[in-house]
Protein backbone atom coordinates (compact mmCIF):
# COMPACT_ATOMS: atom_id res chain seq x y z
CA UNK A 1 0.00 0.00 0.00
CA UNK A 2 0.84 3.38 -0.33
CA UNK A 3 1.40 5.42 2.68
CA UNK A 4 0.12 9.35 2.34
CA UNK A 5 2.15 11.71 2.22
CA UNK A 6 1.46 12.67 5.95
CA UNK A 7 -1.15 11.69 8.26
CA UNK A 8 -3.09 14.47 7.41
CA UNK A 9 -3.16 14.11 3.67
CA UNK A 10 -6.31 14.63 1.89
CA UNK A 11 -7.38 17.26 4.42
CA UNK A 12 -7.94 21.10 2.36
CA UNK A 13 -7.37 24.03 3.58
CA UNK A 14 -7.99 27.29 2.60
CA UNK A 15 -6.52 30.47 4.77
CA UNK A 16 -7.17 34.29 4.53
CA UNK A 17 -4.42 34.98 7.19
CA UNK A 18 -1.22 36.53 8.13
CA UNK A 19 1.30 37.79 10.51
CA UNK A 20 2.13 34.83 12.89
CA UNK A 21 -0.99 33.14 15.66
CA UNK A 22 -2.84 33.43 11.83
CA UNK A 23 -0.52 31.41 9.49
CA UNK A 24 1.36 29.06 11.81
CA UNK A 25 -1.84 26.82 12.31
CA UNK A 26 -2.12 25.89 8.59
CA UNK A 27 2.22 25.83 8.10
CA UNK A 28 1.89 22.73 10.78
CA UNK A 29 -1.19 21.02 8.92
CA UNK A 30 1.12 21.48 5.84
CA UNK A 31 3.69 19.91 7.34
CA UNK A 32 1.29 16.77 8.10
CA UNK A 33 0.60 16.89 4.82
CA UNK A 34 -2.28 18.92 4.06
CA UNK A 35 -2.61 21.19 1.39
CA UNK A 36 -2.94 24.65 2.07
CA UNK A 37 -4.06 27.80 0.27
CA UNK A 38 -2.53 30.84 1.08
CA UNK A 39 -5.02 33.82 -0.02
CA UNK A 40 -2.91 37.00 -0.70
CA UNK A 41 -3.74 40.23 -2.12
CA UNK A 42 -2.40 40.61 -5.77
CA UNK A 43 1.17 42.63 -6.01
CA UNK A 44 1.88 43.23 -2.48
CA UNK A 45 1.12 40.00 -0.45
CA UNK A 46 1.14 39.48 2.63
CA UNK A 47 3.13 42.19 4.99
CA UNK A 48 5.25 40.19 6.56
CA UNK A 49 7.04 38.81 3.20
CA UNK A 50 9.11 42.26 3.86
CA UNK A 51 9.38 41.65 7.69
CA UNK A 52 13.11 40.60 9.04
CA UNK A 53 15.02 40.53 6.03
CA UNK A 54 19.10 40.22 6.13
CA UNK A 55 20.99 40.56 2.92
CA UNK A 56 21.45 37.56 0.67
CA UNK A 57 18.45 35.77 2.75
CA UNK A 58 14.66 35.37 2.49
CA UNK A 59 12.55 36.59 5.68
CA UNK A 60 12.83 34.87 8.42
CA UNK A 61 9.54 35.72 9.60
CA UNK A 62 7.68 34.90 6.31
CA UNK A 63 9.58 31.60 6.28
CA UNK A 64 9.29 30.32 9.37
CA UNK A 65 5.35 30.98 9.54
CA UNK A 66 4.29 30.38 5.87
CA UNK A 67 6.44 26.91 4.51
CA UNK A 68 5.00 24.43 2.19
CA UNK A 69 2.01 26.36 1.89
CA UNK A 70 0.38 27.39 -1.37
CA UNK A 71 0.08 31.20 -2.45
CA UNK A 72 -2.98 31.94 -4.67
CA UNK A 73 -3.61 36.04 -5.09
CA UNK A 74 -7.26 37.07 -5.18
CA UNK A 75 -8.70 41.00 -5.26
CA UNK A 76 -10.98 40.62 -2.81
CA UNK A 77 -13.25 43.37 -4.35
CA UNK A 78 -13.56 41.75 -7.16
CA UNK A 79 -16.71 39.93 -7.12
CA UNK A 80 -15.32 37.08 -9.56
CA UNK A 81 -12.69 36.77 -6.59
CA UNK A 82 -15.13 36.16 -4.08
CA UNK A 83 -16.83 33.40 -6.52
CA UNK A 84 -12.93 31.85 -6.72
CA UNK A 85 -12.78 31.79 -2.97
CA UNK A 86 -16.43 30.36 -2.95
CA UNK A 87 -15.40 27.34 -4.92
CA UNK A 88 -12.30 26.73 -3.02
CA UNK A 89 -14.55 26.91 0.04
CA UNK A 90 -16.59 24.44 -1.25
CA UNK A 91 -14.38 21.39 -1.43
CA UNK A 92 -12.07 22.81 1.23
CA UNK A 93 -12.49 21.25 5.08
CA UNK A 94 -11.11 24.29 7.11
CA UNK A 95 -11.34 27.77 6.69
CA UNK A 96 -9.25 30.11 8.41
CA UNK A 97 -8.71 33.82 8.97
CA UNK A 98 -7.39 36.22 11.23
CA UNK A 99 -8.61 39.86 9.92
CA UNK A 100 -9.67 42.54 12.65
CA UNK A 101 -12.70 41.61 13.84
CA UNK A 102 -15.65 42.68 11.30
CA UNK A 103 -13.56 42.61 8.10
CA UNK A 104 -14.06 39.18 7.21
CA UNK A 105 -17.85 39.78 7.18
CA UNK A 106 -17.39 43.34 5.39
CA UNK A 107 -15.32 40.95 2.49
CA UNK A 108 -17.95 38.55 2.58
CA UNK A 109 -16.11 35.49 3.93
CA UNK A 110 -17.35 35.53 7.23
CA UNK A 111 -18.62 32.49 8.91
CA UNK A 112 -22.44 33.09 8.20
CA UNK A 113 -21.51 33.11 4.31
CA UNK A 114 -19.09 30.21 4.22
CA UNK A 115 -21.31 27.61 6.19
CA UNK A 116 -24.03 28.38 3.23
CA UNK A 117 -21.39 27.32 0.68
CA UNK A 118 -19.79 24.42 2.55
CA UNK A 119 -22.19 23.33 5.43
CA UNK A 120 -19.53 20.94 6.71
CA UNK A 121 -16.64 24.01 7.13
CA UNK A 122 -14.53 24.10 9.82
CA UNK A 123 -14.58 27.68 10.05
CA UNK A 124 -11.06 28.93 12.35
CA UNK A 125 -11.39 33.15 13.28
CA UNK A 126 -8.52 34.07 15.48
CA UNK A 127 -8.84 37.23 17.81
CA UNK A 128 -6.65 39.32 19.83
CA UNK A 129 -9.42 39.49 23.14
CA UNK A 130 -11.50 36.46 21.84
CA UNK A 131 -14.74 37.06 20.60
CA UNK A 132 -16.39 38.39 23.35
CA UNK A 133 -15.92 40.91 26.30
CA UNK A 134 -15.29 45.04 25.91
CA UNK A 135 -12.57 44.85 23.78
CA UNK A 136 -13.91 42.11 21.36
CA UNK A 137 -13.32 44.42 18.08
CA UNK A 138 -10.11 45.66 18.83
CA UNK A 139 -6.68 44.62 16.63
CA UNK A 140 -4.36 42.20 19.34
CA UNK A 141 -1.01 41.56 18.79
CA UNK A 142 1.90 39.29 20.63
CA UNK A 143 2.77 41.89 23.44
CA UNK A 144 -0.95 42.90 23.85
CA UNK A 145 -1.62 39.36 25.13
CA UNK A 146 1.58 38.84 26.75
CA UNK A 147 0.76 42.16 28.91
CA UNK A 148 -2.21 40.82 29.96
CA UNK A 149 -1.94 37.05 30.24
CA UNK A 150 0.50 37.31 33.14
CA UNK A 151 3.32 35.77 31.79
CA UNK A 152 5.71 38.87 32.12
CA UNK A 153 5.67 38.22 35.66
CA UNK A 154 6.61 34.90 35.59
CA UNK A 155 9.86 35.58 33.99
CA UNK A 156 10.15 38.98 35.98
CA UNK A 157 13.10 39.99 38.43
CA UNK A 158 12.44 40.97 41.89
CA UNK A 159 12.06 44.88 41.72
CA UNK A 160 12.22 45.33 38.39
CA UNK A 161 9.10 45.99 35.56
CA UNK A 162 7.68 43.76 34.22
CA UNK A 163 8.48 43.83 30.56
CA UNK A 164 7.04 41.34 27.49
CA UNK A 165 9.63 39.06 26.10
CA UNK A 166 11.31 39.13 22.30
CA UNK A 167 10.01 35.41 21.65
CA UNK A 168 6.33 35.61 20.29
CA UNK A 169 4.64 32.78 23.07
CA UNK A 170 1.38 34.63 22.69
CA UNK A 171 1.68 34.39 18.86
CA UNK A 172 2.79 30.73 19.00
CA UNK A 173 0.42 29.19 21.80
CA UNK A 174 -2.85 30.48 19.73
CA UNK A 175 -1.76 29.00 17.26
CA UNK A 176 -1.01 25.52 18.15
CA UNK A 177 -4.31 26.15 20.25
CA UNK A 178 -5.98 26.58 17.28
CA UNK A 179 -4.41 23.98 15.24
CA UNK A 180 -5.51 21.43 17.84
CA UNK A 181 -8.76 22.98 17.76
CA UNK A 182 -9.53 22.57 13.96
CA UNK A 183 -8.50 18.89 14.01
CA UNK A 184 -11.17 18.43 16.48
CA UNK A 185 -13.75 20.54 14.97
CA UNK A 186 -12.86 18.56 11.68
CA UNK A 187 -12.85 15.22 13.45
CA UNK A 188 -16.62 15.93 14.69
CA UNK A 189 -17.46 17.64 10.90
CA UNK A 190 -16.65 13.86 9.47
CA UNK A 191 -17.77 12.07 12.08
CA UNK A 192 -21.76 13.88 12.46
CA UNK A 193 -21.52 16.05 9.39
CA UNK A 194 -21.27 19.00 11.60
CA UNK A 195 -19.37 22.07 10.72
CA UNK A 196 -18.41 24.71 12.44
CA UNK A 197 -16.63 27.92 13.96
CA UNK A 198 -13.39 27.88 15.76
CA UNK A 199 -12.89 30.49 17.87
CA UNK A 200 -9.26 31.20 19.24
CA UNK A 201 -7.70 34.09 20.42
CA UNK A 202 -4.18 35.19 21.66
CA UNK A 203 -5.27 36.40 25.18
CA UNK A 204 -7.18 32.58 25.55
CA UNK A 205 -3.78 31.20 24.62
CA UNK A 206 -2.11 33.27 27.30
CA UNK A 207 -4.22 32.23 30.08
CA UNK A 208 -3.81 28.56 29.02
CA UNK A 209 -0.07 28.58 29.30
CA UNK A 210 -0.29 29.95 32.99
CA UNK A 211 -1.81 26.36 33.66
CA UNK A 212 -1.42 25.71 37.16
CA UNK A 213 0.37 28.52 38.89
CA UNK A 214 -2.58 30.88 37.56
CA UNK A 215 -4.80 27.79 39.31
CA UNK A 216 -2.85 28.46 42.50
CA UNK A 217 -2.66 31.94 42.07
CA UNK A 218 -6.56 32.42 41.94
CA UNK A 219 -7.28 30.03 44.81
CA UNK A 220 -4.61 31.96 47.01
CA UNK A 221 -5.63 35.13 45.90
CA UNK A 222 -1.80 36.09 46.29
CA UNK A 223 0.47 36.27 43.20
CA UNK A 224 2.83 33.78 43.15
CA UNK A 225 7.46 34.18 44.06
CA UNK A 226 8.64 34.39 40.21
CA UNK A 227 11.18 32.26 38.74
CA UNK A 228 13.36 34.86 39.44
CA UNK A 229 13.82 34.31 42.98
CA UNK A 230 15.87 31.49 42.56
CA UNK A 231 14.43 28.94 44.72
CA UNK A 232 11.05 27.65 43.98
CA UNK A 233 8.29 25.36 45.59
CA UNK A 234 8.01 24.19 49.04
CA UNK A 235 9.92 21.12 50.85
CA UNK A 236 6.01 19.43 50.45
CA UNK A 237 5.07 20.09 47.20
CA UNK A 238 7.02 18.50 43.85
CA UNK A 239 8.68 19.98 41.49
CA UNK A 240 11.45 22.38 43.59
CA UNK A 241 13.69 24.04 41.20
CA UNK A 242 16.69 26.38 41.63
CA UNK A 243 18.89 27.91 38.97
CA UNK A 244 22.78 28.85 39.11
CA UNK A 245 25.91 30.00 37.19
CA UNK A 246 28.55 28.15 36.68
CA UNK A 247 33.10 29.20 36.41
CA UNK A 248 32.11 30.95 33.16
CA UNK A 249 28.38 32.48 34.33
CA UNK A 250 26.61 29.90 32.01
CA UNK A 251 23.58 29.01 33.89
CA UNK A 252 22.01 25.78 34.52
CA UNK A 253 18.72 24.32 36.46
CA UNK A 254 17.73 21.55 38.48
CA UNK A 255 14.45 20.32 39.86
CA UNK A 256 14.27 18.46 42.83
CA UNK A 257 10.85 15.64 43.63
CA UNK A 258 10.43 16.56 47.02
CA UNK A 259 13.04 17.63 50.29
CA UNK A 260 14.26 13.64 50.23
CA UNK A 261 16.16 13.97 46.69
CA UNK A 262 18.37 16.82 48.52
CA UNK A 263 20.55 15.07 49.63
CA UNK A 264 20.85 12.73 47.02
CA UNK A 265 21.54 15.89 44.41
CA UNK A 266 23.76 18.00 46.39
CA UNK A 267 26.02 14.84 47.10
CA UNK A 268 26.39 13.91 43.41
CA UNK A 269 27.88 17.15 42.96
CA UNK A 270 30.01 17.01 45.94
CA UNK A 271 28.67 20.04 48.31
CA UNK A 272 26.85 18.29 50.98
CA UNK A 273 29.30 17.78 53.41
CA UNK A 274 30.00 21.76 53.32
CA UNK A 275 26.20 22.50 53.03
CA UNK A 276 25.80 20.05 56.08
CA UNK A 277 28.42 21.41 57.85
CA UNK A 278 26.73 24.66 57.33
CA UNK A 279 23.38 23.57 58.75
CA UNK A 280 21.72 23.18 55.43
CA UNK A 281 21.63 19.00 55.29
CA UNK A 282 18.05 19.23 55.34
CA UNK A 283 16.12 21.56 52.55
CA UNK A 284 13.28 21.79 55.15
CA UNK A 285 14.65 24.08 57.17
CA UNK A 286 15.43 26.68 54.12
CA UNK A 287 12.61 26.68 52.01
CA UNK A 288 10.56 29.21 54.37
CA UNK A 289 13.24 31.10 55.92
CA UNK A 290 13.90 34.36 53.95
CA UNK A 291 17.53 34.76 55.65
CA UNK A 292 17.93 31.24 55.57
CA UNK A 293 17.28 31.25 51.88
CA UNK A 294 19.57 33.88 51.44
CA UNK A 295 22.63 32.50 52.80
CA UNK A 296 22.30 29.04 51.23
CA UNK A 297 22.23 31.05 47.71
CA UNK A 298 25.54 32.29 48.15
CA UNK A 299 27.29 29.30 49.29
CA UNK A 300 25.63 27.38 46.74
CA UNK A 301 26.49 30.40 44.37
CA UNK A 302 30.54 30.12 45.53
CA UNK A 303 30.10 26.41 44.94
CA UNK A 304 28.93 25.86 41.82
CA UNK A 305 31.99 29.05 40.29
CA UNK A 306 34.04 26.16 41.06
CA UNK A 307 33.33 24.32 37.86
CA UNK A 308 32.13 24.17 34.49
CA UNK A 309 28.05 23.92 33.58
CA UNK A 310 28.91 20.42 31.81
CA UNK A 311 30.01 18.86 34.88
CA UNK A 312 27.24 19.70 37.19
CA UNK A 313 24.55 18.94 34.82
CA UNK A 314 26.30 15.27 34.16
CA UNK A 315 26.62 14.66 37.72
CA UNK A 316 23.38 15.67 38.27
CA UNK A 317 21.70 13.41 35.73
CA UNK A 318 23.66 10.20 36.87
CA UNK A 319 22.22 10.75 40.07
CA UNK A 320 18.77 10.94 38.52
CA UNK A 321 18.09 14.61 39.62
CA UNK A 322 16.30 16.65 36.61
CA UNK A 323 18.84 18.92 35.41
CA UNK A 324 19.75 20.78 32.03
CA UNK A 325 21.74 24.03 31.27
CA UNK A 326 19.93 27.22 30.83
CA UNK A 327 20.05 27.58 26.42
CA UNK A 328 20.41 30.85 24.69
CA UNK A 329 18.52 30.47 21.55
CA UNK A 330 21.22 29.49 19.46
CA UNK A 331 22.43 26.98 22.08
CA UNK A 332 18.66 25.66 22.13
CA UNK A 333 19.27 25.51 18.09
CA UNK A 334 22.38 22.93 18.66
CA UNK A 335 21.22 21.05 21.41
CA UNK A 336 22.22 17.56 20.42
CA UNK A 337 18.78 16.60 21.71
CA UNK A 338 16.95 19.17 19.60
CA UNK A 339 19.41 17.85 16.39
CA UNK A 340 18.71 14.46 17.15
CA UNK A 341 15.08 14.32 17.16
CA UNK A 342 14.87 17.00 14.14
CA UNK A 343 13.10 19.73 16.22
CA UNK A 344 15.71 21.97 13.81
CA UNK A 345 16.73 20.73 10.51
CA UNK A 346 18.60 22.16 7.13
CA UNK A 347 16.78 22.50 3.86
CA UNK A 348 18.08 23.60 0.81
CA UNK A 349 17.70 27.11 -0.76
CA UNK A 350 19.28 26.88 -4.15
CA UNK A 351 18.88 30.40 -5.13
CA UNK A 352 20.83 31.59 -2.24
CA UNK A 353 23.68 28.84 -2.44
CA UNK A 354 23.41 27.63 0.79
CA UNK A 355 21.73 25.06 2.92
CA UNK A 356 19.52 26.92 6.22
CA UNK A 357 18.50 26.24 9.77
CA UNK A 358 14.90 26.12 9.83
CA UNK A 359 12.27 24.56 12.20
CA UNK A 360 11.34 20.87 12.23
CA UNK A 361 8.85 19.31 13.35
CA UNK A 362 8.00 18.64 16.79
CA UNK A 363 6.67 15.40 15.84
CA UNK A 364 7.72 12.21 14.89
CA UNK A 365 5.33 10.12 13.17
CA UNK A 366 6.58 5.77 12.54
CA UNK A 367 4.72 5.67 8.81
CA UNK A 368 3.67 9.17 7.88
CA UNK A 369 6.77 11.31 8.48
CA UNK A 370 6.34 15.34 8.52
CA UNK A 371 7.54 17.12 5.44
CA UNK A 372 9.18 20.59 5.51
CA UNK A 373 8.54 22.76 3.10
CA UNK A 374 9.23 26.19 1.81
CA UNK A 375 7.17 29.27 1.76
CA UNK A 376 6.13 30.24 -1.72
CA UNK A 377 6.81 33.40 -3.80
CA UNK A 378 3.85 35.44 -4.38
CA UNK A 379 0.70 33.78 -6.74
CA UNK A 380 3.35 31.10 -7.08
CA UNK A 381 0.14 28.73 -7.20
CA UNK A 382 -2.61 30.60 -9.18
CA UNK A 383 -2.84 28.56 -12.07
CA UNK A 384 -2.20 25.17 -10.32
CA UNK A 385 -5.10 26.03 -8.03
CA UNK A 386 -7.46 27.73 -10.11
CA UNK A 387 -6.82 25.04 -12.90
CA UNK A 388 -7.76 22.31 -10.32
CA UNK A 389 -11.26 23.68 -9.25
CA UNK A 390 -12.22 24.06 -13.15
CA UNK A 391 -10.79 27.23 -14.35
CA UNK A 392 -9.12 27.33 -18.03
CA UNK A 393 -6.00 28.72 -19.00
CA UNK A 394 -8.04 31.47 -20.66
CA UNK A 395 -10.24 31.91 -17.55
CA UNK A 396 -7.04 32.24 -15.56
CA UNK A 397 -5.40 34.99 -18.01
CA UNK A 398 -8.64 36.92 -18.24
CA UNK A 399 -8.52 36.86 -14.23
CA UNK A 400 -5.25 38.25 -14.87
CA UNK A 401 -5.74 40.77 -17.32
CA UNK A 402 -9.29 42.23 -15.19
CA UNK A 403 -6.69 42.07 -12.21
CA UNK A 404 -8.74 39.63 -10.31
CA UNK A 405 -5.58 37.43 -9.10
Amino acid sequence: MTLPRGPLDGVKVVACSTAQAGTVPYVLMADLGAEVIKIEVPDKGDNSRGSSIFPGLPSTYFETNNRGVKSLTLNMKAPQAREILHRLVARADIFGQNFRPGAAEKNGFGYEALRKVNPKLVYVSISGYGPKGPHAMLPGTDSMAQALGGIAQAYSAPGQPLRTGIVSVADETCAILAFGGMLAALHCARTYGIGQKVDCSLLGGQIRLMGWTLTTAMWRDRDPVTGQARITGTPERPGMSASFNDMNGKPLVFQLNGKSKWQTAMTALGFYPQLSAAGFGDLGVVINSEDKRAELLRLLDELFATGPRDKWVEALRGADIVSAPINTLLEASNDPDVVANGYVTEIDYPEYGKKLKVHGSPWNFSETPPHVGRAPKLGEHNDEVLGAIGYSAADIEGFRSRKVI
